[in-house]
């Protein structure tokens, strides 16, 4: 119990220092049409950055990969990883390429889907606090927030 409440402990703790360092560099969006935020707080020089999370029980992780121009955030990506190496997609839940249990694949879709969500929705706003975690998919919002803590973290 203790070393799930520490693991708790220390994700609460890097998402709420996460929140309050990118809502500091959270704004407006452009008047180009996407709302694309700014990060200016952070005086992020243009270019690619990239992170990863810790594994989860399982030994899967995740990685975003954010690129930054003119100070603003303009792409997200975020990929999750198995323990076997192999990507969470369409075949995440399935067993032997067959769905043999179908509550437990359509929640591995949902984290799925919730990954993809995770990454546009930072993509718009370049603030980790106004991304929504998918109620089901808690824990691919932290190694999310995670991921993105360990790219930003200069």
């Amino acid at each position: 119990m203790s070393k799930k409440v520490s693991y708790v402990s220390v994700v609460l703790a890097v998402v709420c220092l996460l929140s309050v360092f990118v809502t500091g560099c959270g704004g407006g969006g452009s008047g180009s049409g996407g709302a694309v935020a700014d990060v200016s707080a952070g005086d992020y020089p243009d270019g690619v950055y990239t992170g990863k999370s810790s594994e989860d029980e399982n030994g899967a992780y995740g990685e975003v990969t954010i690129t930054i121009e003119d100070g603003k955030v303009t792409d997200c990506a975020y990929v999750t990883w198995q323990k076997d190496g192999s990507i969470k997609d369409e075949d995440y839940g399935k067993v032997n390429g067959e769905i043999s249990n179908q509550d437990y694949y359509d929640k591995a879709q949902l984290a799925v889907e919730a990954m993809s969500q995770y990454a546009s929705q930072f993509a718009e706003t370049g603030d980790l606090a106004k991304v929504d975690a998918v109620s089901g998919a808690t824990n691919s919002y932290n190694q999310f927030s995670e991921a993105v803590a360990d790219a930003l973290k200069g």
